[in-house]
């Protein structure tokens, strides 16, 4: 059994797969299901799927679409974009989804998180948490659905989010995003360091070597993008069965 987890992350833009750079400038590559077919011969540990239109368009879960990738999906898989009652993530959940991941939803409501994970447990609610630099360098918690830098203090937000009954943070670093030039470790550090629940960082991963920096950072598990979709200059290919292996030897240390 691996001790920290390797996550892929596929993004959702109008049913397609893309691949974004620093949240901008989506590519499409490639259709969902084939990769989700792909993804199970490769044995992951977990899958997560992300619909970035949902929320920003203020539009439902794509349920059939939803119920297609849980159908196909041999690994554990968690699903976000889009929900914002206890009904939709509901169904979610009985499409055969194990987690949902929430942002936009609970920004300004954390009772959102108490009231999933009272309903479902905490182990099925992740939160997302989008972090971006402004013009000095400072990070700030940034809100993907209006594209808007927040001054909430991002550390407290996280700490909150925990409180309230978060099973697992998502920490995405969107300077890094698509860029394959490394995670950013020092927010991983800060906010690993100041909440008890795992920790999955997302952003920059580019190498095996990224990926162990990261959970030497502090981070419970690393979720990638293009790291498993793009090799090469605008080639969409996933990363090979060998090449995942090599992340299960590097977690196992052997």
């Amino acid at each position: 059994m691996l001790k920290n987890r390797v996550i892929p992350s596929l993004l959702l833009k109008n049913g397609g797969l893309v691949k974004t750079t620093k949240f901008a400038n989506p590519k499409y590559i490639g259709d969902p299901i084939n990769a989700i077919r792909i993804f199970n011969t490769k044995e992951v540990d977990e899958l997560m799927v992300l619909d970035i239109d949902a929320s920003k368009l203020q539009k439902e879960p794509n349920y059939s679409l939803i119920e297609q990738f849980a159908s196909e999906c041999f690994m554990p898989l968690c699903y976000g974009g889009g929900i914002r009652t206890i009904d939709q993530a509901s169904k979610i959940f009985k499409l055969g989804v194990e987690k949902v991941c929430l942002q936009t939803a609970v920004l300004d409501d954390l009772r959102f998180i108490e009231d999933l994970a009272d309903r479902f447990g905490s182990q099925s609610v992740v939160v997302s948490v989008d972090i971006k630099k402004d013009w000095l360098g400072r990070p700030k918690l940034f809100r993907s659905a209006t594209n808007e830098n927040s001054n909430e203090n991002w550390l407290g937000y996280i700490k909150q989010a925990v409180e309230a009954g978060a099973g697992e943070i998502l920490l995405n670093a969107v300077d890094r995003d698509g860029t394959l030039q490394g995670p950013d470790l020092t927010l991983i550090q800060l906010a690993s360091s100041g909440i008890s629940a795992p920790l999955i960082a997302l952003g920059g991963i580019g190498s095996l070597k990224d990926i162990k920096d990261a959970v030497n950072a502090g981070a419970s598990a690393v979720a990638a993008g293009a790291f498993f979709v793009f090799h090469g200059p605008h080639r969409a290919v996933l990363i090979t069965y060998p090449e995942y292996q090599e992340l299960v030897k590097l977690f196992n240390n052997k």
